[in-house]
């Protein structure tokens, strides 16, 4: 069976609006669960189409019962999302869209947004949450919003130069030397640019509609 969504479920926090609860329902979408994260989505009453990672948190009863969709990777020098990544990436899927990479644990939060710029390099990748979306880019990059939105900018070069048109307190070849340093920005046009020069690693964070 073809699908025209893939998503990566993390073992963090379960989504629980409905726009992400929509997208696990679909007939459409490829629902591959990172270890662990089998058990929750077991326990919310879907069923996964693949599991991977090195199934430390899956029972036996569960190996059992998936082994036809199990992909069992012992690396311990990549997480089980990054598994679940690399193995799209290997099947020339062309795009990813995370769920359950936040929440619980910080320091894998902090971890998980932070390798978006990693996976960026190699596929088509965005991180959703309940409460918003971060988008990796590595050029400079146009995106439609509703007008009112916020906006968050995290850069993974400190002396990278960045630029931005229609957000409420414009960028002018500004250093985010701070992670601080560009959040708490809103859309004041249905869209805006972020703009530098060359490629780098700059992580955009849009705030769903309050």
């Amino acid at each position: 069976m073809s699908f025209k969504r893939t998503i990566i479920l993390a073992n963090g926090t379960f989504p629980k609006s409905k726009h992400l609860l929509d997208m696990l329902d679909s007939t459409e979408s490829q629902i591959i669960c990172c270890d662990g994260a089998v058990n929750k989505l077991l326990k919310s009453g879907r069923k996964p189409s693949l599991i991977i990672g090195d199934l430390d948190s899956v029972s036996q009863e569960h190996k059992e019962e998936f082994k036809d969709i199990i992909v069992q990777i012992a690396d311990q020098n990549t997480n089980d999302l990054t598994k679940a990544v690399n193995w799209c990436v290997a099947n020339n899927i062309e795009e990813v869209i995370i769920l359950g990479a936040t929440g619980e644990r910080e320091d894998h939060t902090i971890g998980n947004i932070a390798l978006l710029s990693e996976y960026h390099k190699r596929i088509k990748v965005s991180m959703h949450t309940d409460n918003g979306v971060f988008i990796p880019i590595s050029q400079s990059t146009t995106f439609e919003v509703e007008k009112g939105r916020q906006i968050s900018l995290f850069s993974l070069n400190p002396n990278l130069e960045i630029s931005s048109k229609g957000l409420k307190y414009p960028l002018d070849k500004l250093a985010l030397k701070g992670w601080w340093m560009g959040t708490l920005n809103e859309a004041i046009e249905n869209e805006f640019q972020i703009n530098f020069e060359g490629e780098s690693a700059v992580i955009v964070y849009i705030l769903e509609k309050e």
